[in-house]
């Protein structure tokens, strides 16, 4: 079943911008070795992260015009990422540069299944205020896309919630990715509230299975999503990571299982999903839900198989290509749809 009926959509032409991404921009320090700790890593790469830029570039290499708004240092890094940016076809204009504070840097750490760990240097939600934004680009976007880190810092919190608000005053779509750093929240109990916040200020939400137990005490996607539920809300992801996606919308549920790639690095594969998901509401709003999950597990499967989060974002062919490569009639006996 299709959730078009809940998404405003104008034509490209009356707004160049499609979606606005929010909040984090940083260096990624990816050891070139995987298997090691940041004690015995022999170097490291130098790439862009942070997760809603990822999504900005995300969107932009899957076709959708958009710009990110955020806050960095007016140093050398801050001129690096703002140039990713720009380079990744992403509009660049709101970031904002501080003269007061250096751009922020995580050192991560790879596993052997190219899973991670971060160590953060700086805060990584800057420190955007309300006064940085122009709440007008902010309504005139189809999306306003933000994380739980925005909400960490006082000033970085208020700017996120007057975007939301200018964003949700126009009756645009407004994404929210839990991205949880417990190690960065003054507690777990901050965490989890601030966390419910953002999913009750938005209209699309993504989870991942130990963000969905951090907030419920269950793993089970169906029932511990609808405790999250609310009647602004149009779809709720949870990531069961290479095992695909569970979706919720107000009538459906859909479980779509994942696809197999050999992962290198996992930094930026849930914010390629959360990308792929999005650039199919904003484009094929009338899909089957299944085929929006499809289209997400692939970006972020693809995601996995390169080292650094922007660098990998996929590109809509490299997406379509491993649909076709990957899924097949049969293959959609292991998914579940209910009304």
């Amino acid at each position: 079943m299709s959730i078009a009926t809940s998404i405003v959509t104008l034509p490209e032409t009356a707004r160049p911008i499609r979606a606005i991404c929010m909040g984090e921009v940083l260096i990624d320090f990816v050891p070139t070795v995987t298997g090691t700790d940041l004690a015995t890593a022999p170097a490291f790469q130098k790439a862009p992260g942070g997760a809603p830029a990822n999504v900005a570039v995300g969107l932009s290499r899957l076709g959708v015009p958009s710009a990110m708004i955020a806050k960095v240092g007016a140093d050398g890094f801050g001129r690096f990422l703002i140039k990713a940016l720009v380079d990744a076809g992403v509009d660049a204009t709101l970031v904002r540069q501080d003269p007061a504070n250096r751009t922020p840097l995580a050192f991560v750490s790879l596993a052997e299944d190219g899973d991670r760990e971060f160590l953060f240097y700086g805060e990584p939600w800057g420190n955007l205020v309300p006064e940085d934004l122009d709440l007008a680009a902010i309504g005139a976007a189809d999306l306003l896309h933000f994380g739980s880190l925005a909400l960490i810092g006082e000033g970085p919190r208020a700017a996120t919630w007057a975007a939301v608000d200018a964003a949700r005053a126009q009756n645009r779509m407004v994404s929210f990715d839990a991205n949880l750093r417990l190690d960065l929240w003054p507690s777990a109990d901050a965490a989890r509230a601030a966390i419910r916040q953002g999913i009750a200020r938005s209209t699309v939400i993504k989870l991942s299975d130990e963000e969905l137990e951090f907030l419920t005490g269950s793993t089970d996607a169906v029932v511990a999503g609808r405790t999250l539920w609310h009647d602004a809300a149009q779809a709720l992801v949870v990531t069961h990571g290479s095992k695909g996606c569970t979706c919720l919308t107000r009538t459906e549920h859909v479980s779509v299982r994942g696809f197999s790639v050999r992962p290198v690095d996992t930094t930026g594969a849930g914010d390629a999903f959360v990308a792929g998901f999005l650039s199919g509401l904003l484009t094929t709003p009338d899909a089957p839900l299944a085929d929006l999950c499809r289209f997400a597990n692939g970006a972020g499967a693809l995601a996995t198989t390169q080292r650094g989060a922007i660098p990998a974002m996929p590109t809509r062919e490299a997406v379509t290509s491993l649909i076709a490569a990957q899924f097949n009639a049969s293959s959609s006996a292991t998914e579940q749809s209910e009304s």
